[in-house]
């Protein structure tokens, strides 16, 4: 008979996400409390700029320092509170599972990186010049691409309603996620009649994070070895 013996080794402290939900709300509050004359020229000093990329001098420009800075720093810009609560709901429900399988260092890493990524996508696919592209939306899509390589047999929970009553249903996350990146895709082509959004930057981040959890994934499968005791 054999007994497996529990691991000694605590279980890692999440603390990316926390983290990345309190700069995100913090930069927020912050910039509501300026003026708007200094809230635009916030949004205006640290959002990316579009242009398109569609020569070699706009390629070299956006190369730049300030340029490469600013799709970060646009990250933790947001429009309205509707924009930041939106990003902060999905920051969470895939957050959480995201960075408790390959860790917070590389979990952030992700975040920071998809959403450049998908900043860049947007500057490259938004042809007209100086529109502001700000918001972590295109790092929340890498998450969303990353829990979907890390748990495609996932199942995500969501409130029905059926006549006066609201029924609560596990759907299969693969599902779930299929139809939002599908809808992604047909409002990359028809989204300018529903609104200024960078569809272009969720794909790009979604693509992004699907491909950087794949990659790591022998990584993130020791390393939950090594916390389970095996």
């Amino acid at each position: 008979m054999f007994i497996a013996i529990p691991s000694r080794q605590k279980s890692p402290v999440r603390w990316a996400t926390p983290l990345l939900f309190a700069a995100l709300w913090g930069c927020f509050t912050w910039a509501t409390l300026l003026p708007d004359a200094s809230q635009r020229e916030l949004l205006l000093e640290w959002g990316a700029l579009s242009g398109g990329l569609t020569s070699a001098q706009a390629w070299q420009q956006s190369l730049q320092t300030d340029a490469m800075l600013r799709l970060f720093s646009a990250l933790f810009l947001h429009a309205d509170w509707a924009h930041l609560l939106g990003n902060l709901v999905f920051l969470l429900i895939f957050g959480l599972p995201a960075e408790r399988a390959m860790g917070p260092w590389r979990f952030a890493l992700l975040f920071l990186l998809g959403g450049a990524v998908a900043n860049l996508a947007a500057v490259a696919a938004i042809a007209t010049p100086d529109r502001l592209i700000i918001g972590a939306s295109g790092a929340v899509s890498a998450l969303i691409g990353a829990y979907l390589a890390l748990f495609p047999g996932a199942r995500l929970g969501v409130v029905v309603p059926l006549g006066l009553f609201l029924q609560f249903v596990k759907v299969p996350a693969a599902l779930l996620i299929g139809v939002w990146a599908l809808l992604q895709v047909v409002f990359t082509f028809i989204g300018p009649a529903f609104g200024a959004v960078a569809w272009s930057a969720h794909l790009a981040g979604f693509a992004f994070g699907g491909a950087f959890a794949l990659l790591a994934r022998a990584g993130i499968a020791r390393r939950m070895r090594r916390n389970r005791g095996y």
